[in-house]
């Protein structure tokens, strides 16, 4: 004769169940949700500090080569920012290589930042063989999207000190420039 037991049975067991619960799978992603929560913001902020860091770094590479161009050709200061890019074999005055393609063919952008360059005053006399230079230039940079691809817009002029605008407009002119504050 066979005698019947009832089964082991402890409180919080569950015998050979397989997955999760709902609870369990809730506390896994209420747990998921904010680390993201703390690590996205953190993410966004750094990556801006970037793009920042980068275009001012953009706008001090144009600057020298913007003054290696004037002083190579004699042509004065370029006439755009297409004319200090190329992808040639031989650097001329109307291709001089100097500069990331990225940055010299258009839309002109690049790290989130869109950059610009313009002669200003009057042209330079005339070389053979090239479009009549500047005698001084602005550069430009200025956040896609003010607040998330970057928060300052950046400005650099004769005689090379780059300007920082904390809310991220664009600027226009030599005088806006300088009446900003120099970056440190």
């Amino acid at each position: 004769m066979r005698i019947l037991t009832k089964p082991n049975l402890r409180i919080g067991h569950a015998g050979n169940r397989r997955g999760f619960s709902l609870i369990e799978l809730l506390i896994v992603v209420a747990i998921i949700l904010i680390i993201a929560a703390i690590a996205i913001p953190s993410y966004l902020r750094s990556k801006m500090a970037a793009n920042e860091a980068s275009a001012a770094e953009h706008v001090r590479a144009i600057t020298t080569a913007a003054t290696a161009y004037n002083t190579t050709w004699n042509n004065g200061y370029p006439p755009d920012l297409p004319t200090m890019g190329g992808l040639g074999l031989t650097a001329t005055c109307k291709q001089a290589m100097l500069l990331d393609p990225l940055i010299t063919t258009k839309p002109f952008l690049k790290s989130g930042y869109i950059f610009s360059y313009q002669g200003v005053g009057p042209n330079t006399p005339a070389v053979p063989g090239c479009t009549p230079g500047f005698w001084a230039y602005l550069v430009t940079a200025a956040p896609v999207t003010p607040g998330f691809t970057g928060q300052r817009s950046f400005c650099s002029d004769l005689p090379g000190v780059i300007h920082y605008d904390a809310t991220g407009a664009a600027i226009t002119s030599t005088a806006q420039c300088d009446a900003l504050p120099p970056l440190d």
